[in-house]
């Protein structure tokens, strides 16, 4: 399978730039996910790589092959060989399933005998080859999804196109289908590019995950990487739950800071590749925080405090408690329960990000968190 190429993207709607100068290359037989809030043009580069946009700049290669260059080539949808799965699922209500995923094979005049081999192939892949005879109101919506993704895969694509695919299902039936979904694409090895808001999905299935945020790329990276290496204060925010406090860096060598939070006595020791000192914003993930204790004697480290617990919850396979870091309201997860009043906890010096307040330096930024 190809692999994928976009360069210097722009994608303009009235009043409205989408796509800012994008590029992003996805590597053959890989599933990339293109992850963000709603609005920052996840779908227009989906469509774009469809041919269903046309850009106003830039290039999209599949390989070698260009399928589009603005003002020279622009190959129409039905000859780039893209199975497309939408979020709506767009399957026919009228046809049977052996109907729905043949229709592309009867378009490009596919003998019965190969198309009839073929249907039957890419059922048996998604486990509903019983199901062939049936209509789209007789199944489930796991299944209406897999029919969608079959039909995708009838003609075999060069890019497989997948809109929020897992939407419509509740929540146990997608955590399945992406851990499906994964198995399959190992499987079938074609070039994926996956949209979706949500985070947890997007870490769960990908190889590699482009963060947008307005029309441009914040991060790409493997799940890992954007988890725990974010790049800027936007993707720290938006992948995962990240506590976000307003600092001033008092002290600064090149590898460690010490950083002080209004309410709180003592500076916090941080690790910190930069000399500069001044405002700035440092994260924490909820379960990086440490529980030394439980009580209310202190226990001598590090960026140890003694805290007041505001609030509690139980989330069944572990508990969230809210606390207060000088003036600031933070979350702290664990496993451990505390019938106490207080917890004594930790921050890791590793564990905490530090983003200065100029958008130019998020990349030495990512480059000064602890790997």
């Amino acid at each position: 399978m190809p692999s994928l190429h976009l360069n210097g993207i722009t994608k303009r709607f009235t009043g409205h730039t989408a796509l800012h100068d994008l590029s992003l290359t996805v590597h053959d037989g890989e599933i990339f996910t293109l992850l963000g809030p709603s609005g920052c043009g996840k779908s227009t580069i989906l469509w774009s790589i469809a041919g269903l946009h046309r850009p106003d700049s830039g290039t999209i290669a599949f390989g070698d092959r260009i399928v589009y260059d603005h003002g020279r080539i622009n190959v129409e949808p039905e000859h780039r060989n893209c199975g497309v799965v939408f979020q709506s699922y767009a399957i026919w209500p009228h046809m049977s399933v052996y109907d729905n995923v043949g229709y592309p094979l009867k378009l490009r005049k596919v003998d019965k005998a190969r198309r009839d081999r073929r249907i039957h192939e890419v059922l048996e892949l998604v486990e509903l080859g019983k199901h062939a005879g049936r209509y789209p109101h007789e199944l489930s919506g796991g299944q209406q999804q897999r029919v969608a993704l079959a039909r995708a895969l009838a003609h075999p694509p060069d890019m497989l196109l997948l809109d929020e695919p897992f939407s419509n299902l509740d929540a146990k039936l997608r955590d399945r289908s992406r851990q499906w979904l994964k198995t399959l694409q190992e499987q079938v090895g074609v070039t994926t590019i996956f949209v979706t808001h949500d985070q947890d999905e997007a870490l769960s299935v990908s190889d590699r995950i482009a963060v947008l945020d307005q029309g441009k790329v914040r991060q790409v990276g493997t799940p890992a990487d954007i988890y725990e290496h974010p790049a800027d204060l936007f993707v720290a925010d938006f992948v995962g739950t990240a506590n976000i406090l307003a600092a001033t860096v008092v002290e600064a060598d090149g590898s460690r800071a010490l950083v002080r939070l209004d309410g709180m006595d003592a500076p916090l020791t941080v690790a910190h590749r930069d000399r500069r000192t001044g405002p700035v914003r440092i994260t924490i993930r909820p379960e990086d925080i440490d529980i030394v204790r439980d009580g209310t004697t202190p226990v001598p480290a590090m960026n140890t405090v003694t805290v007041k617990i505001e609030n509690h919850a139980y989330l069944g396979d572990h508990f969230r408690y809210g606390i207060r870091i000088g003036d600031t309201p933070v979350v702290v997860t664990t496993t451990r329960r505390t019938d106490t009043s207080t917890l004594t906890v930790t921050l890791p010096p590793e564990a905490i990000r530090v983003f200065h307040d100029e958008p130019s330096t998020n990349e030495e930024n990512h480059l000064a968190s602890v790997h």
